[in-house]
């Protein structure tokens, strides 16, 4: 029998305070519950931002001025810094990690995907836990991926996933703004359903991510129609990936 796959991303937001810095029980919080399934033989691709924000926590302000060229800085600053973390904490575990960046490009038909194809494989062959990213350093504008969402979306499809785990700071889709009274949580949502009418405007500093819930219900809608079960949760919920995997009603469920 084949060993079930997910891929879990989890966003900037879920592992930062207030104060825009990495809180670090969020991610022991998000590996012990991958230690979990790993145990009963589901494998886990772990989609993590944070390198962005972890570099600007380092440097504080720098004298660049240009978008671009700060968060090649920030990011190349930021993402040993992120891996260092979940080294420790997999480590912790008993378990082993690799990082895996990757450019647009690399999922393009070719030698490129197959490269891709062939390191993911072999890492999961081993027990080995990869943590993907965007490679900020060197993507330019062509090869980069709107926002992590569509990064592990990519990388749900390549391995051949059964779910995608979004992991978001709210508990999943409204009908209106998650924090007013008359808004309702919806527990399922079809690809075909216009639930884009629900999407609220969120304002995001530097270094906070790129995806919205606009984006992250284009993702799901995606990702969801190639059969590969698609779900927005909060990351901050301790138990939320088990939950989910129980298949409990935590966050919203995306299906074909």
């Amino acid at each position: 029998m084949d060993k079930k796959r997910i891929v879990v991303k989890v966003g900037t937001n879920v592992m930062t305070n207030k104060d825009n810095r990495i809180v670090g029980p969020v991610l022991k919080n998000l590996v012990r519950q991958i230690a979990v399934l790993y145990e009963q033989d589901i494998h886990v691709v772990l989609v993590s931002s944070g390198s962005a924000i972890a570099g600007k926590e380092i440097l504080g302000e720098i004298n660049i001025t240009d978008p671009s060229k700060r968060r090649q800085v920030f990011s190349s600053v930021g993402q040993p810094r992120m891996m260092r973390h979940y080294y420790s904490i997999f480590h912790d575990y008993g378990m082993r990690c690799a990082q895996v960046l990757a450019t647009k490009r690399d999922f393009s038909p070719g030698i490129h995907r197959e490269n891709m194809i062939n390191c993911y494989e072999s890492l999961l062959s081993e027990g080995i836990i990869p943590i993907a990213n965007e490679d900020d350093a060197v993507s330019v504008t062509m090869s980069m991926f709107s926002d992590n969402d569509e990064l592990a979306s990519l990388v749900a499809e390549l391995i051949g996933a059964d779910s995608l785990i979004i992991l978001s700071d709210t508990d999943g889709l409204y009908t209106g703004h998650p924090d007013d009274e008359d808004s309702e949580k919806l527990n399922k949502v079809q690809v075909d359903q216009n639930v884009e009418k629900y999407v609220q405007e969120s304002g995001k500093g530097e270094g906070e991510g790129r995806g919205g819930m606009e984006s992250k219900i284009k993702i799901a809608k995606s990702t969801a129609s190639k059969n590969i079960t698609t779900y927005i949760a909060n990351g901050k919920n301790e138990n939320v990936i088990l939950d989910i995997m129980a298949g409990k009603p935590v966050g919203t469920k995306f299906t074909a």
